[in-house]
């Protein structure tokens, strides 16, 4: 009886672990940091009282620290790295279809560019069936200025063929893209009451003394065109992100129509995928992206495309690209080029 009781209490526990080790099998936890020079110094100069000034602006160095976790089948064309450093361009990675039914990819990259910080994120689990598949998302690129969570179920046609077709739903979530912070300020020659709103965040204006001060009383401009070409500027990009950041995201559920095509041979390949979003639901919500597109439907879609050819023993040439539309907003990487190795 207590060899049965001991049994079952560890049967859970053995299932449990055969599962993790399953999950983890062959993928790649790595942490790096990358560096290098960014924009050069900039010698930027001005008059006061006749006399010219000048000043340096430096801009520090560009920085990645990566850290991740990746269980992603490579494609034949891909290239077998001995160490991954979180900066490789796996177009492949964002295909809805992989080799392997089951993959997955979570990696965080805080990282310094031109001068401005950011903390990236993308992860995503997969799992591919001849006959359906389904995918969960999140992607964040302070770069591009983009951020989401997307999940998606789809039924597949061809599933086994090089080219196959997929057809089923997406649900976003995300920040109400399309709404303008700024047009409650616009006058109606379209120009923009940008000292109200200056006041309204706690800024004061002296016009006699040529002092503008900001909210906690401190000069930040002793003329009316500092005022304007400095002080305003990053007044609004302040305003701007503070109301963003007020506001809860939004669902947005649509209807996906897709396909993936991928051919390999040593000397050639091909691997291609699209993805339209034709028709959004409206809920009716005051921030619905429906509100600020006149209340019709749009087009979001993504696709990439991979091609390499080895068309001699010499001569080599490849194209390999990914893009994105959504909600207006546009985000892409590509490259191409020739090589020819002599010997």
């Amino acid at each position: 009886m207590r060899k049965l009781l001991l049994i079952l209490f560890l049967l859970p526990s053995l299932v449990f672990s055969q599962a993790l080790k399953k999950t983890f099998k062959f993928s790649t936890f790595y942490i790096a940091a990358n560096g290098n020079t960014s924009l050069a110094d900039r010698d930027i100069y001005s008059v006061q009282d006749g006399a010219v000034l000048y000043d340096t602006v430096f801009t520090p160095f560009d920085y990645s620290l990566v850290m991740g976790i990746r269980k992603i089948k490579r494609f034949g064309y891909e290239d077998i790295t001995k160490f991954k450093d979180g900066t490789e361009s796996a177009y492949g990675d964002a295909a809805s279809v992989g080799l392997s039914p089951f993959e997955y990819l979570f990696q965080v990259n805080y990282k310094r560019q031109e001068g401005v910080e950011y903390l990236d994120q993308h992860h995503f689990v997969r799992y591919v069936k001849p006959k359906w598949l389904a995918k969960v998302e999140y992607i964040k690129d302070g770069f591009a200025d983009i951020e989401y969570f997307e999940s998606t179920q789809r039924l597949r046609l061809n599933g086994n063929k090089k080219l196959s077709f997929n057809i089923g739903a997406v649900q976003r979530l995300a920040e109400p893209y399309g709404f303008d912070p700024l047009e409650q300020w616009q006058l109606e020659n379209n120009y923009l009451h940008y000292t109200c709103l200056a006041i309204e965040e706690g800024y004061s204006v002296d016009v006699y003394e040529n002092e503008y001060k900001d909210p906690d009383g401190n000069i930040v401009a002793t003329s009316s065109d500092v005022w304007k070409e400095v002080v305003i500027p990053q007044v609004l990009e302040n305003y701007v992100e503070k109301k963003r950041n007020e506001l809860a995201n939004q669902w947005q559920h649509s209807l996906v129509i897709g396909f993936d095509y991928y051919y390999y041979k040593k000397n050639f390949w091909v691997h291609s995928w699209g993805n339209l979003m034709p028709y959004h639901y409206n809920d009716g919500g005051e921030y619905s992206y429906h509100n600020f597109n006149d209340e019709e439907q749009w087009y979001d879609y993504s696709g990439g495309l991979i091609i390499g050819s080895k068309i001699t023993k010499h001569l080599g040439l490849f194209v390999e690209g990914k893009y994105n539309k959504y909600w207006n907003r546009e985000w892409y990487d590509f490259k191409c080029g020739i090589n020819y190795v002599i010997f």
